[in-house]
Order: structure tokens, then sequence, then C-alpha cells
């Protein structure tokens, strides 16, 4: 009986990046008091990707991040599929690059994710762009990118909180 409570705490343990990366995209639709803050809301589910493909890839699998993009391209009501391909792109890139990261500081590791961001803002307004047939005001995604590396410092101090909770990687 502890042999089979312990693999699921194990399996439990192992839901949390996916988990976690769910509920930031929640957040990021959450709508505050702020004017025109939905339209430069921080990419939270972008952090939350690179963060776990640097640290813990095994445990946001590449299937994971599509599901993640398209409940987010969803629950923004952006183009479908969209955000998917830019989560997906970017964790790809991240998880090339690995190596790169293995005993980075966080400023080398902050200034990766800052080219990672305005390389995701970029395609996700060329995409929006391209299929609204028509060129969409660029400043509002780039304050968006801006929001983004901002936000990510904190977001960082709160992903690796949780780091210590979860399982060992193989």
């Amino acid at each position: 009986m502890a042999a089979m409570w312990h693999r699921l705490d194990v399996f439990a343990r192992r839901l949390i990046p996916a988990g976690l990366s769910f509920v930031l995209v929640m957040l990021t639709v959450v709508p505050l008091p702020f004017p025109g803050f939905g339209t430069i809301v921080p990419m939270l589910a972008l952090g939350s990707v690179f963060f776990w493909a640097v640290h813990y890839p095994s445990l946001l699998p590449p299937a994971v991040v599509f599901t993640i993009g398209l409940v987010q391209d969803v629950l923004t009501g952006a183009l479908f599929g969209s955000g998917a391909v830019v989560l997906l792109l970017a964790y790809g890139a991240v998880v090339s690059q690995r190596i790169f990261f293995r005993n980075k500081s966080f400023l080398v590791i902050w200034w990766s994710f800052m080219i990672v961001a305005f390389g995701a803002g970029a395609l996700a307004w060329a995409l929006a762009s391209l299929f609204s047939v028509h060129v969409i005001p660029p400043v509002p995604a780039l304050y968006q990118v801006l929001v983004t590396i901002a936000v990510y410092p904190l977001l960082t101090v709160i992903l690796h909180g949780v780091h210590k909770f979860l399982p060992r990687e193989d």
C-alpha cells in the first residue's frame, strides 16, 4: 500500500509544472481594473514554459506545451493554434540549448529569456497580423513583451519555490 501512495505522490508532483502553467494561463485572462491592461498582459505561459524547459523539460513535454498554447488561444480569443506554435517554437529553442543553460547565472538566463520573449512576441504579432489581413499596430505587442520580461524575475522566484517539491529528474 505504501508503494502505491509513493507512486501516486510522484505522479502528482510530476504534474506540477503543467498544472502551474495552466493556472498561469488562467491568470492572464482575469480582468483587472487597469485601462488597456488586456492588451499588455504578460505572457506568463511563455515564462513558465521557458523556466521548465531550462530546468525540467521532461516534466513539461511538447504535447503538454501544445495543449497549454491551445488553452491559452481559446481563453484569450487569439487565432486558434497561434499560441501553441509560439510556445512550441520557444520550448524547442530552449530545450535545444539546454546544455548552454547549465550552471549559468540568473542574469544569463534572464537575458536569454529576453531574446526568446522578443522572438515569441514578434511571431505572435506577425501571425495575428497575417491572419487578420492587415498590419496590427506593433506597440501593444512590444509593451506586452517588455511587461513579460519585467515580470519574469518574480515568476522565477515562484517557480523555484515550487521546484523543490518536484521529484528528481531521471
